[in-house]
């Protein structure tokens, strides 16, 4: 399996580095390295890429700051030499956390951790909970409890029969994710689950006495689901 990559490192030794692990594996190419994250973005709102090395603290921005900025979403590994980013990594999503120096063998293990990525189907939702991050710690959200996920523009809100989580991430992101038997996009503000809805309107539908908007895109599909549960 070919795997496309830019370097984000501002360190050019650094950089070198990892271009010759990326060679030295025979399944990564090097697309682009870029100094800094202003020609980093406008490469990638142009090009596709399956993974990014991206290193955090860069001249003007941050890594972080790229990933809120990007237009779609690839494996992110991040390198860098503090591990308190590791914490702020996990509501990125980042597939792996290479802390400089690193050697070619953990370099390795993290690749493996993309090509498993890769090669996990796409329907495979498995997993009955999530972590997030909310108020400076990981919580625990059982798919079970989830009613509803609302975007909130670079933030989204889980809401629970009980409680409500605000955490950085975006719809798109946790579409990807968690979208399963149970769970749809219905709108693009909206993932519901399908089981706690109480009814459906024209162009609405309603849990727990929230009213949430149903695309026309994505009217059709809802009918078709909740038909099958």
């Amino acid at each position: 399996m070919g795997i496309s990559c830019v370097i984000i490192e501002d360190l050019k030794v650094a950089a070198d580095y990892l271009s010759k692990c990326c060679e030295k594996s025979g399944v990564v190419e090097v697309k682009g390295y870029f100094p800094d994250v202003r020609q980093a973005l406008e490469f990638l709102n142009q090009n596709t890429v399956d993974l990014l090395f991206l290193d955090v603290e860069m001249p003007g921005a941050t890594g972080f700051e790229l990933l809120d900025n990007i237009a779609y979403q690839p494996k992110v590994i991040l390198t860098t030499s503090k591990e308190e980013y590791a914490f702020n990594a996990f509501e990125y999503n980042v597939t792996d956390f290479l802390k400089k120096p690193f050697t070619y063998k953990r370099f390795t293990e993290a690749l493996a951790k993309i090509t498993a990525e890769e090669e996990k189907p796409t329907a495979d939702n498995s997993s009955d909970h999530i972590f997030i991050k909310s108020d400076g710690k990981l919580v625990r959200l059982n798919n079970d409890d989830k009613l509803y996920i609302e975007s909130m523009g670079d933030y989204v809100r889980f809401v629970t029969a009980d409680k409500k989580y605000v955490t950085h991430n975006t719809i798109k992101n946790l579409e990807e994710r968690i979208n399963g038997q149970h769970f749809m996009k219905v709108h693009r503000s909206f993932i519901i689950n399908l089981l706690k809805i109480d009814d459906i309107r024209e162009n609405d539908l309603y849990i727990s006495g929230t009213e949430i908007p149903i695309s026309k895109a994505h009217r059709a599909e809802v009918l078709k689901r909740i038909t099958i549960l």
